[in-house]
């Protein structure tokens, strides 16, 4: 029997991406043969003993990666690398540890597995150890390692791979460890290296420890069930093995050291004592038909330099804006993942760094200094997101200038965070102030906005600041003195506030200086002028490094103009406006309806948005009652009696007929893909035409619910940019790296679809249109087509129960009251469906007995594993077993289409045995039964 795993079970990918990306900036994987002394760039070294791990990224770097990490995944945020110390605190053991909690059962193995084909793919680090804290885990790891290979093969392209056990017999596999130029893994228990006379630890005829073949190799140690091994003697024994960092998994750790990923993260908030945000997104339509870079900044070593540019990647799913550190011979094609459009002119050829800043010069000509980028109008979306920000500005500014829903008038401001203060305001060589290129383009679009407003709202124009006439009470609007004619003038609507030199002129800084922390002072000092109306100021232009030590309760629009940086910045950022907003007397205003908070996001941080809520919550005292979990509240999912057929007749009953395991083989016809294909391409509303890239906006309100964060589209708008023209990249390669058809179904699709000439507007999206139309189309045909035969002798083994005993929140478990219905004191369920569903299981008395199919029983599909979802025996005038699938309707077209596929192969599976009084059904509750 050959176990079949499911790549495809988002969980564990993003387990895994969350490690993976603690380590970005890291120089990607290239060959297997291109190790050499000199290439400081690479992830690899030389050594006395072999080759070796090495880590290029400082621990402000990875801190920064693991803050975006946690960020992303809704964890707290650390403030520094937590290091792993011992018990008094005294002694320094491992610098770098992270943290993974999943659930017992949630393929936890499978997940550190993945993560090693995974860190090798994308960064080439080939030498990992696994330490197990006893005997059956290392076994089992072992048995992981073996029967994941061939699967993992498949994922990341057949890498070169050694596994293996240490046994203190056969010390050569720690040479070979060392020395081998593959990817190396190495499963060890950790009492075979915790004290000085083990083996591993003594000195040999050679003169050296067998360890230090482990040692001289910067391993990644993965510990698996790290709870176990907190004591002195084993966090010194594992700091010995001079880990480049450890990965800790577990789904009860003791210690949570740089947390990176839970499977329960915190998603529901209440927005009652913050801001509603709702998200502006100016996005350039993925526009990857250029060749895109962005030279950022630069590296300096005794022996080397880098320049830091961003570029776009193609992964294994998608092509993603990715930063990496490039030297002199490196050629982007390759570090993109191979696309077409860096394929020619596109090798460093030098790298300067001249007054500070740097110089990269290409093969085919182009000159980028820093801060500079080809292959993307950002001067256009940056223009289009103000645009945008004045108008929401305006929108407000209408609305809460008069007494709203009984409150006096509300201020209106605006906050633009930028990274270059030269952008808003530079000096001539005379030292006299410039406008920068930001400060002309909002004087220039808030003239037409204002000329536009004053027309259909005279009186905000021409009234004075309404707090002049508070003390009287209400005042008839004749009785208005008129403003004085500069108070909306551009020049006195907006300014910036931004750290000075010795001189007074603004400066560029971190935002950990001493400046930066004068700057924050004044703008704590002008809080109160801020928010008087009698003050014209609306407009503030401040530097992306203040992230924190001010905000302003009537911020209701965020702008971002600079490039994302960090995800915990950009988050800090937006929590400068979520406080409650107050009217010109003081009085905090409650209204859900006033309370919004706009965020006028460029591409990367509409890309968080979904995050924010983590921020929210830290920066906040909201109550938090029923919405996070309890660590302390678990339950242990037990078996009620022991597993035999005495204690459990009617589970050795339908456990007979249904546990027969299947095979299966899939047939189609080439010609109903292209036809299919073709008919989908012929519809504009399944595949629409391929436009050119547009600078878009869409407006949308985020409501926060106990299931999470839903958006609310509320409006649209779109601007056209120049046409353009693009290289076409190699259609064939294109589509069979990403589908399993032949280069001529291909053709017949490409030729009978007769749009071939949108290849020429966006070739990138016409080519991901496609592949999407033909796995679509494949996928249908593969589940029509497949056929399933049961494999004489094969069963699905009862033992699978015993890998259901897990502790897990309470929350997300049944209490069973009928122990003698089912197999366990508890039923894990996914959500209230499967709640209620066992609820009437207990209280019918026809069904005689139920459980939750293991999660062992994988039924194989085309397009993944399925494990169906309940196991019933009813009887009434005659027995019948069910197999059942619980969704919250009947009616498939509702369901997704992964799910409708895996429904079909379950009923094809079943069919299969020929059983009259057995069936598959799926169900909202019994009585669909």
């Amino acid at each position: 029997m050959k176990f079949q795993f499911d790549g495809s079970q988002e969980y564990q990918i993003s387990a895994v991406k969350s490690v993976v990306d603690i380590f970005e900036g890291q120089p990607l994987a290239r060959g297997d043969f291109e190790i050499s002394l000199e290439q400081s760039s690479q992830s690899l070294e030389l050594n006395d003993y072999g080759i070796g791990n090495k880590l290029l990224l400082d621990e402000d770097q990875i801190l920064k990666n693991v803050q975006k990490v946690q960020s992303r995944n809704g964890l707290s945020v650390s403030n520094n690398l937590i290091t792993s110390k011992s018990e008094n605190g005294n002694d320094e053991f491992c610098r770098l540890n992270f943290t993974v909690e999943m659930e017992t059962g949630t393929g936890k193995t499978y997940t550190f597995l993945r993560t090693i084909y995974s860190l090798n793919l994308v960064y080439g680090f080939k030498k990992f150890v696994i330490v197990v804290p006893g005997v059956a885990i290392k076994e089992g790891a072992l048995k992981n390692l073996q029967i994941t290979h061939d699967h993992f093969q498949t994922i990341f392209g057949n890498p070169p791979i050694n596994f293996s056990l240490y046994e203190s017999k056969n010390l050569v596999n720690l040479r070979n460890f060392s020395s081998s130029n593959v990817l190396q893994v190495l499963v060890i228990n950790i009492d075979s290296f915790t004290k000085d006379n083990n083996i591993i630890n003594s000195v040999r005829e050679t003169g050296i420890k067998p360890i230090d073949f482990v040692r001289a190799t910067s391993p990644i140690v993965i510990i698996d069930e790290p709870q176990n091994m907190e004591t002195d003697i084993r966090k010194s024994a594992i700091f010995n093995l001079n880990p480049l960092c450890t990965l800790r998994y577990s789904a009860t750790h003791k210690d949570f050291y740089n947390q990176l990923y839970t499977l329960n993260p915190v998603q529901a908030y209440d927005l009652g004592l913050v801001k509603q945000i709702e998200v502006d997104g100016i996005t350039a339509h993925p526009d990857f038909n250029n060749s895109f870079i962005k030279l950022v900044g630069f590296e300096q070593k005794k022996q080397s330099l880098t320049a830091k540019i961003f570029i776009h990647v193609q992964n294994l799913f998608e092509i993603k804006e990715k930063k990496i550190n490039v030297k002199p011979g490196d050629d982007i094609y390759e570090l993109s993942g191979g696309r077409d459009i860096y394929k020619d002119g596109y090798i460093v050829n030098s790298i300067q760094v001249v007054e500070g800043k740097a110089i990269l010069e290409l093969s085919n000509g182009v000159i980028l200094l820093q801060d500079s980028e080809i292959g993307r109008k950002s001067d256009d979306v940056i223009k289009y997101q103000m645009e945008r920000t004045i108008f929401h500005h305006f929108e407000k500014e209408v609305k809460y200038w008069k007494k709203p829903e009984g409150y006096n008038s509300i201020k209106v401001l605006t906050l633009f965070f930028i990274d270059k203060v030269s952008n808003y305001r530079y000096y001539d060589d005379d030292g006299n102030a410039v406008k920068g290129k930001f400060a002309l383009w909002f004087e220039e679009l808030f003239a037409k906005y204002a000329l536009k407003y004053k027309a259909r709202f005279p009186d905000l124009f021409n009234s004075a600041p309404p707090e002049t006439y508070f003390a009287s009470g209400d005042v008839h609007e004749s009785d208005i003195p008129i403003l004085h004619p500069d108070y909306w003038s551009p020049a006195r609507i907006h300014n910036g506030y931004f750290s000075t030199d010795k001189k007074g002129n603004y400066k560029d800084t971190k935002g950990t200086t001493k400046d930066d922390e004068d700057t924050y002072s004044l703008i704590m000092r002008d809080k109160e002028r801020l928010l008087s109306l009698n003050e014209p100021l609306r407009f503030i232009f401040t530097h992306s490094a203040l992230r924190e030590g001010w905000d302003n309760p009537n911020v209701f629009q965020i702008c971002t103009l600079n490039e994302s940086k960090s995800d915990i910045k950009k988050r800090q950022e937006i929590g400068r406006g979520l406080r409650l907003a107050v009217d010109a007397s003081g009085v905090q205003v409650r209204s859900k309806r006033i309370n919004i908070l706009t965020v006028i996001a460029n591409e990367k941080y509409e890309d968080f948005t979904s995050a924010l809520q983590n921020e929210i919550q830290n920066d906040t005292s909201v109550d938090f009652t029923g919405r996070i979990k309890n660590a302390v509240e678990k339950g242990q999912v037990k078996l009620n009696k022991e597993l035999n057929a005495e204690n459990f007749p009617l589970l050795f009953d339908i456990w007979e007929r249904i546990s027969s395991r299947t095979r299966y083989n899939v047939s189609y016809d080439s010609k109903l893909l292209i036809k299919k294909c073709v008919q989908d391409f012929s519809n504009f509303n399944i595949v629409p035409l391929t436009k050119r890239p547009i600078l878009q906006s869409k407006s949308a309100s985020l409501n926060y619910t106990s299931e999470g964060i839903i958006n609310k589209l509320e409006g649209s708008s779109v601007k056209n940019s120049e046409q353009v023209t693009y290289q076409i990249p190699d259609v064939y390669t294109y589509i069979q790296s990403r589908v399993d058809i032949t280069r001529a179904t291909i053709f017949e699709i490409f030729e009978k679809s007769n749009r071939y000439g949108e290849l020429e507007i966006n070739p990138q999206m016409f080519l991901d249109n496609m592949v999407s139309v033909i796995q679509r189309n494949l996928n249908t045909l593969l589940v029509e087509g497949v056929k399933y035969e049961v494999i004489n002798g094969k069963y699905y083994e009862m033992t699978l129960f015993n890998f259901e005993e897990i502790e897990t929140y309470l929350s997300d478990l049944y209490k069973v009251e009928n122990l003698n219905k089912t197999v366990f004191n508890y039923i894990a369920i996914d959500s209230s469906i499967e709640n209620q569903f066992a609820i009437d299981c207990e209280a019918d008395e026809s069904i005689k007995f139920y459980f939750k199919l293991p999660r062992g029983f994988k039924i194989p599909t085309p397009i993944g594993n399925y494990v169906p979802d309940w196991a019933l025996v009813m009887e009434n005038d005659k027995k019948i077993y069910f197999v059942c699938e619980t969704k919250g309707t009947l009616d498939r077209a509702f369901l997704r289409e992964t799910e409708r596929m895996k429904i079909e192969c379950g009923e094809k599976h079943f069919a299969s045995f020929g059983s009259d009084n057995m069936m598959y059904r799926l169900a909202t509750s019994t009585e669909d039964l």
